[in-house]
């Protein structure tokens, strides 16, 4: 038993213990006897998918031997790449990210040799949704370079940044703030993507000065990137990267989060202005599939915006028209539903016959879940906005109970999600019920 501080010193016990021979345990394990044979004395190093059969002979659980793996087999003066690239896959899908960090640090005396490599795991890993493990690897690639410009360096911190978003809002202003700086340091086509997705991030967080000046510059980068693709010139650029939308997306979407910061101010005038502007996509010649179903869709959303903005500035009579833009759509009725809620709360005006129609999102809303995580963190906000207008609406009406709920359901989210503002609100509303004299609640 003194040996059994070793991976061959576990395995030769566990052989001793059940009376098995080489043969015997090689058929067990699905590996060819020689291969055994040379494992058992050493002239062999040992392959993770090897160890990986060998501890499920063993009856133990997986990744048992991982740490023991690395000190005894991958801590090398000239670490084996082959080896540690399908361990580092493996560490991920057991969710040993402990074990990556250890394997990456014995690769970071040599970055030069071994970032590359590294931040294609990284990247592979990252589409497959192990982000957390990605994170390690694009972290450990920053801290190794040396150049605070490098353009590897702003493109991990991009990825670092999209990792680090969840549901706590204070952690995602804090990692947009910490990307920002790096943002334009990526190269163009990465900057467009980044772009979005920060002007994206403050959106939720209702950061409109940040969103503003995000979408001024992914504006005005997108036109000049689509004017090259039209013109058939690129900058340096070969092959041409692909973004995970067409390029004149992101001229559009600029183009409409301007357009928010101007309504969440109160200047409809000006947000009127720019959604007649969007709605105008004629210099948009590319005919192909996704193009075509971007238009469509832009054009739905700057219907509906038109409308919301002639409503929020007073225009009751388009209510009617406002819901039939979002009713069909089911991942648009929480949005639709908190826009009219203000509506009501600000001109005094009973919607109760459209929270009727809409009773059954109503009562199965909290129980929602999105996929991805950029829709979360909007859908968080406006669900959060809903239950706050919905308090204030139903308390207005003296419908305590109803009020009441729906008070409780948004502070809870609130919290959830860490959002100091929403909690104010929330706070305010139930010293206001302090005030009243209810009856008492059963």
């Amino acid at each position: 038993m003194n040996n059994t501080a070793t991976i061959l010193g576990e395995l030769e016990h566990f052989i001793n213990q059940n009376g098995l021979n080489t043969n015997q345990l090689a058929k067990r394990s699905g590996l060819n006897p020689g291969t055994m044979s040379s494992i058992l004395n050493s002239r062999k190093v040992i392959a993770i998918d090897q160890l990986d059969r060998i501890t499920t002979t063993m009856n133990l659980p997986e990744g048992h031997f991982y740490e023991r793996y690395i000190e005894e087999y991958l801590n090398e003066v000239a670490p084996n790449w082959r080896r540690i690239r399908p361990f580092l896959y493996r560490c991920a899908e057991l969710d040993k990210q402990h074990c990556i960090k250890q394997t990456v640090d014995l690769l970071m005396d040599n970055p030069l040799a071994y970032s590359p490599s590294l931040l294609e795991v990284a990247e592979d890993l990252f589409e497959q949704g192990k982000r957390m493990a990605a994170a390690i690897l694009y972290e450990s690639i920053a801290l190794s370079e040396k150049s605070q410009h490098s353009e590897r360096l702003a493109y991990c911190q991009y990825k670092l940044f999209l990792t680090r978003l969840g549901q706590d809002q204070e952690q995602n202003y804090q990692a947009a703030m910490q990307f920002e700086p790096f943002a334009e340091r990526l190269d163009e086509i990465d900057q467009l993507d980044a772009l979005k997705n920060l002007a994206d991030t403050y959106r939720s967080l209702r950061r409109w000065d940040k969103v503003y000046k995000l979408s001024e510059q992914l504006k005005n980068m997108a036109k000049i990137q689509y004017s090259l693709s039209r013109s058939g010139k690129r900058s340096n650029q070969d092959p041409v990267k692909k973004l995970p939308r067409p390029i004149f997306f992101y001229v559009v979407f600029g183009s409409m989060l301007i357009g928010s910061t101007y309504y969440e101010q109160g200047n409809y005038e000006y947000a009127l202005e720019i959604a007649n502007e969007v709605a105008d996509l004629d210099w948009v010649k590319e005919t192909d599939q996704e193009t075509l179903y971007w238009k469509n869709l832009f054009q739905e959303w700057v219907q509906a915006n038109i409308c919301l903005t002639k409503l929020m500035a007073g225009d009751i009579e388009l209510l009617p028209e406002y819901v039939s833009c979002f009713e069909m759509k089911e991942n648009e009725v929480i949005t639709g539903l908190w826009n009219i809620m203000i509506v009501a709360n600000r001109y005094k005006i009973n919607v109760d016959h459209i929270l009727i129609k809409f009773e059954t999102v109503l009562s199965n809303v909290l129980e929602r879940e999105e996929n991805e995580i950029y829709n979360q963190q909007n859908t968080d906000n406006q669900l959060i906005g809903l239950l706050c207008e919905l308090a204030d609406y139903y308390l207005f009406r003296e419908n305590y109970e109803q009020g009441f709920n729906a008070l409780m359901d948004g502070l809870e989210k609130s919290t959830m999600i860490n959002d100091e503002s929403s909690i104010r609100q929330s706070v305010r509303l139930i010293n206001v019920l302090k005030t009243l004299n209810l009856p008492n609640r059963k």
